[in-house]
């Protein structure tokens, strides 16, 4: 015993010296071979690939930190591979690359695979996902967006039994599928199959299968009303997605009554008919219902979607609802979020039932026919409320809102800026964007400190921003196409939050501030249409304009696209964790109407919304009174997209830092007086999209036609006399310099003749002329007498001619 007792930590030992060895130094080199192996297997099938740096070089290098890569801290093995939007094509290179199991079976302790958007069309032969029976911890498996047939669900015969999460959205299923082809799958609790092609989902009630299923996501397919016989058989399911389809017919209240277990519903973009929400009473597990733009019409009934007494979200927005809020939604007393928005509904506010519904946080009433006094409503006792959006109704301007005392977010109040919100400390977020507001920003609003997304753009609002307004937690400022004055003010000096500044359009006067270059988190600074004078700063090169990508992101944007918008809606098939989304956290909040900024490019405006905006970087100083030469400085900002110098007085060259602009997809330094020639180095400026220097006083040739320079035409140079080179004149055919200059607006210049040359030419040859003639008298006596004869004759001409004339008017006036 005494001898076990000393040598029971050997093995210990052994244990720790092994991981040790392998994990404590990095991760395995079994797996960074693997790593590399795969990568090498993805790039050989094209040169379009977007794949993270791996070193396989530094054999030191710890694959556990490599990008796209997570590992267990325990062992270092690698448990989590996220090589989604790995490969991109376009269309020349084949389309499509095939899978092999084979290369992912070492990662024995793999929990989470992400192969999604990748444009996979199948797999090897024998090389299919009936390999991954080995990978016995594998729980997540992405393989949405992709060109997967039906002939996947054969793939998985192997069993995979700890699989939970399985996405095959977006790919190319289509038919009938069984429920058995999901036997593999014993604990499986999610699945996502939206974005297919499927029409019928068989299922048999004594079948074991998909038994622990609760999240089950056929959104945008081609299923029918009979759909809801078949997830009958699911007798875990709680969160069920079946919008975008074609869902007309009548339902019994007994198949709605056999999901009495369902917790969350979605029909969003289905046809289905209004006999609907007169039966979803029967459900009586529902939390959250979403019927947004579904094609119902009418009144809303008086019984069925009432009854559902444990509802925490309702969305009945995008339909055509009409008439008054029926009494019964007072038995909705556990609702959270309700959305109207975008319906016929008619009534005054004052006499509605929304005072029972309490613990109501987000409301939207936007876009109907309401009318009442906002304070006289019931409005004021939902004491809960932290988001309301009220526009374009009939509600009358209230006095004084100081009732909402939690209200985080108000949308689109009409009239004068009221100065009441200024005592609304609480509110994060202020949209009153076109309407019809007037008058100065109140001095109030200065005290709303937590103010993080102001936007009053396109209204009519003068004077000057308030220097006091100065929060510390804004993120966006939206105050263009207003008729604010004077200069920039130093409202946002320290603000190192600030991503947005859109002061487009105004009448600011006054130079660009020094400041601005210290906000580092500033994505887009948009200064375009004022009265902006002096030199640009050249600090700004210090803004870091940070990025989420380094991918280009617009493409073939600028070339064509007017308008991108993003939608986010509450629930995202294509990636949301469903399971995880907590419906009393996450409100519907419209993306599309929050942040946008718009770029002005060769006269054209491309309007960007949303998500997009997170990977848009750009500066818009256009059509202002700045001079002097743009800062070289300025080719230090690597990360810059859109730049719009266009419309100034600028003068001196083009810097050639700007061939540093790697990412840059827009370009516009037209109708300036800029000289010199056009730095070739531009050429290695491989996304641009847009690019022009039109009328301008540049002179030499056009850079290489090479790249993306090779696609742009003469509008790009138009207006530059001294220009040439293709696709403008040949180099051989240009004449002698001219002295015509080119206005601030591009347009030929009114005369030929530089009037300050002119003046100075016709002094020196007068003084030359004169000067000349006396020195002629002088050395030649003869010329001399001759020209003083000449003088005198011309002197006693002219003395014979007064005499005479005077004399014959004088004897004229006296007869």
């Amino acid at each position: 015993m005494e001898l076990q007792g000393r040598y029971w930590w050997w093995p210990v030992v052994l244990v720790l010296v092994h991981f040790g060895m392998n994990g404590c130094f990095g991760c395995w080199e079994q797996e960074r071979i693997a790593l590399l192996e795969l990568k090498a297997s993805i790039v050989n099938y094209t040169d379009e690939y977007y794949f993270p740096h791996w070193d396989s070089v530094d054999k030191e290098s710890d694959c556990c930190e490599w990008e796209k890569v997570k590992c267990d801290i325990t062992i270092s093995r690698v448990i989590k591979l996220a090589l989604n939007n790995t490969i991109y094509w376009s269309g020349e290179s084949g389309g499509g690359w095939y899978f092999n199991a084979s290369l992912y079976l070492p990662f024995e302790e793999f929990q989470y695979l992400d192969l999604s958007s990748n444009s996979i069309l199948g797999w090897i032969p024998n090389e299919g996902f009936e390999r991954f029976f080995t990978l016995g911890k594998l729980e997540v498996l992405h393989l949405g967006d992709n060109s997967f047939n039906n002939s996947i669900l054969q793939s998985f015969s192997g069993t995979i039994a700890s699989l939970k999460e399985l996405h095959l959205d977006f790919n190319i299923l289509n038919g009938s599928i069984h429920i058995q082809d999901f036997k593999a799958f014993n604990n499986l609790e999610e699945l996502y199959l939206g974005g297919n092609y499927i029409n019928d989902f068989v299922t048999t009630e004594d079948s074991n299968s998909l038994s622990k299923l609760q999240v089950l996501d056929l959104s945008d397919n081609n299923f029918n009303a009979r759909i809801l016989e078949s997830v009958v058989a699911f007798p875990s399911l709680k969160i069920l997605n079946i919008g975008e389809n074609n869902l007309e017919g009548s339902y019994t209240t007994k198949e709605l009554g056999a999901l009495n277990n369902l917790e969350q519903l979605y029909l969003d973009g289905s046809s289905i008919d209004n006999s609907f929400l007169h039966k979803v009473g029967v459900m009586n597990s529902l939390e959250v219902l979403s019927v947004r733009n579904c094609n119902l019409n009418g009144s809303l009934p008086a019984q069925g979607w009432c009854e559902l007494r444990k509802l925490q979200e309702i969305d009945l927005s995008y339909n055509n609802f009409e008439g008054i809020l029926p009494s019964c939604m007072a038995n909705l007393t556990s609702l959270r979020v309700l959305d109207l928005s975008n319906n016929h509904f008619t009534g005054n506010i004052v006499h509605s039932p929304l005072p029972s519904l309490t613990s109501l946080r987000v409301l939207d009433l936007s876009n109907n026919h309401f009318t009442g006094n906002i304070v006289h409503s019931p409005l004021p006792s939902l004491t809960s409320l932290e988001h309301l959006s009220l526009s374009n109704n009939d509600f009358l301007i209230p006095a004084t809102m100081s009732t909402f005392s939690n209200l985080s977010k108000l949308k689109d109040l009409l009239g004068m800026l009221p100065t009441w919100l200024g005592n609304m400390s609480g509110l994060n977020e202020l949209v009153m964007a076109k309407n019809q507001l007037e008058g100065p920003i109140p001095v109030e609003w200065c005290k709303i400190v937590k103010l993080s997304f102001l936007d009053l753009s396109e209204n009519n609002l003068s004077g000057s921003i308030p220097s006091c307004f100065n929060s510390s937690y804004i993120r966006s400022v939206y105050l263009n196409k207003n008729w604010l004055s004077g200069p920039i003010p130093c409202a946002f000096k320290n603000n190192s939050n600030l991503v947005t500044l859109n002061l487009r359009d105004n009448f600011l006067i006054g130079n660009i501030p020094d400041w601005i270059g210290n906000l580092s988190s500033l994505s887009i600074l948009l200064l375009r249409e004022n009265h902006l004078e002096g030199t640009i700063p050249h600090c700004l090169s210090n803004i870091t304009l940070v990025a989420s990508s380094e991918k280009p992101i617009f493409g073939g944007f600028w070339a064509g696209l007017s308008s991108y918008q993003i939608r986010m809606p509450y629930l995202k098939t294509k990636s949301t964790n469903m399971k995880d989304w907590n419906p009393t956290g996450d409100f519907m909040i419209d993306v599309s109407e929050t942040d946008e900024a718009e770029f002005t490019t060769k006269n054209r405006i491309d309007s960007y919304h949303g998500d997009i905006l997170n990977y848009m970087v750009g500066i818009d100083l256009s059509c202002n009174k700045l001079v002097g030469e743009i800062p070289p400085q300025l080719g230090m900002m690597s990360t810059i997209r859109a730049m719009n110098l266009s419309h100034n007085s600028l003068t001196g060259p083009i810097p050639t830092t700007f061939s540093n602009l790697k990412l840059m997809e827009s370009l516009d330094l037209s109708y300036n007086n800029l000289s010199g020639k056009i730095p070739p180095e531009l050429t290695e400026i491989t996304y641009l999209e847009v690019f022009s220097v039109a009328h301008n006083n540049l002179s030499g040739t056009t850079p290489e036609r090479k790249n993306q320079f090779g696609t742009f035409d003469e509008s790009s140079y138009e207006g530059n006399p001294l220009l040439c080179g293709p696709p403008l004149h040949d180099c051989t055919k240009i004449g002698p310099p001219s002295t015509m200059l080119v206005d601030h607006d591009g347009e030929d210049g009114g005369s030929f003749i530089d009037m300050a040359v002119f003046y100075i030419s016709f002094v020196v040859v007068y003084i030359t002329v004169l000067l000349g003639l006396v020195a002629v008298l002088y050395i030649n006596p003869y010329w001399r007498r001759a020209w003083f004869n000449f003088i005198e004759v011309c002197v006693d001409n002219c003395y014979c001619f007064v005499v005479v004339h005077y004399r014959k008017l004088f004897n004229f006036r006296l007869a």
